[in-house]
């Protein structure tokens, strides 16, 4: 029988020492596209206005990537930077790479390889996870893990996203494409060094009850060919909702999935000093805070200026926050994200 070695814990410096065995994010970074699409742009290509866009979601505007050949890990190269800057690191201390979208630069390799060799990682492993909206926080999961069981000592998180090539810009995809934008979150996971950091609770969750709900539905293998011209004249290759459901299931799920990882990590809303949601539709995050009493001020917002990033929102909202003195070393952050799939997902973290 093979021997398996366990985790190498050569030069793993602090992770060694007697603390909990706990992670948590030591820095956070964020790129958007300079190019910014407002309402009134999206009004010149297809049948709406500034007025029923804001009243339906809360987005005033978006970022679109600047030309072509830009792909999810060039929008997370300058985030990616970021992050390791924040969390004062070098690239080549970082030693695994978690890379979460739906939006990859193809279909095959994952975009976790090519951020690797865009920061000069090469040899370092890359993982890509689709879970779309809440991609983030099964990311944050499985870094958690990895930390914690000394397999590797800083992960890299990226949520990055280019939707504005793969959303219909005209009539019959107004519902969906006026959501979207452009955009990437990083953050740097690794060993807590003060027994009262850490993921103090992270809970996911799941159901294909609901997967038609949202679903981006051809090229698919389970078709031959997995797309035709006629499958294409159709629009079959663009992201469709079903709205009214995805809003019933959000509006339950991310309150219902928040209060169990507060009350499993022992803290209150008043003990909270951010709270840093999906950015789907404000209406929706604003609805959540209700359910939890969470003051409006708590929240982090950026849904308006930036449209849904998906598995972007969460590390760009927080990176963003971090900056803006919202947070600090020792505060107690709330994130919660519901997405297609379905899929969902709430941590506590203690920064």
């Amino acid at each position: 029988m093979l021997a398996i070695p366990g985790p190498s814990r050569q030069n793993l410096g602090p992770i060694m020492s007697d603390l909990p065995l706990r992670s948590t994010i030591i820095g956070a970074g964020h790129y958007v596209p300079t190019k910014v699409v407002t309402n009134d742009d999206l009004a010149k290509l297809m049948t709406t206005s500034d007025e029923w866009i804001q009243q339906r979601s809360g987005i005033k505007e978006r970022r679109f990537i600047e030309h072509d050949d830009i792909g999810a890990s060039d929008l997370a190269l300058p985030a990616a930077k970021m992050a390791i800057e924040h969390a004062g690191l070098q690239a080549k201390d970082i030693d695994a790479i978690i890379f979460a979208t739906l939006s990859p630069d193809y279909n095959f390799p994952g975009s976790g390889v090519l951020l690797g060799n865009l920061l000069g990682l090469n040899g370092v492993p890359a993982l890509d996870v689709r879970n779309q909206c809440s991609g983030f926080l099964y990311s944050l999961s499985v870094a958690d893990a990895w930390v914690r069981a000394g397999v590797y000592k800083n992960v890299l998180i990226a949520g990055a996203e280019v939707h504005s090539t793969g959303i219909e810009l005209a009539d019959r995809g107004r519902d969906v494409a006026v959501l979207f934008g452009d955009g990437a979150g990083c953050a740097i996971v690794s060993r807590a060094t003060d027994p009262n950091q850490g993921i103090k609770a992270l809970r996911l969750h799941a159901d294909g009850v609901g997967a038609r709900d949202l679903m981006v539905e051809y090229p698919r293998s389970r078709r031959i060919p997995r797309i035709t011209k006629e499958l294409l004249d159709e629009g079959v290759h663009y992201p469709k909702m079903v709205g009214k459901q995805v809003f019933r299931w959000a509006v339950e799920k991310m309150p219902e999935v928040a209060q169990q990882v507060m009350d499993e990590a022992k803290l209150s809303v008043d003990d909270l000093d951010l709270f840093v949601p999906h950015q789907a539709n404000m209406r929706i995050n604003q609805m959540v805070g209700m359910k939890l009493n969470i003051p409006q001020e708590k929240i982090v917002h950026n849904i308006e200026k930036y449209g849904n990033t998906t598995a972007a929102t969460i590390p760009l909202g927080l990176s963003e926050a971090w900056r803006e003195g919202r947070c600090k070393r020792g505060s107690n952050i709330l994130m919660a994200a519901f997405g297609a799939g379905y899929t969902w997902g709430g941590a506590v973290i203690t920064l």
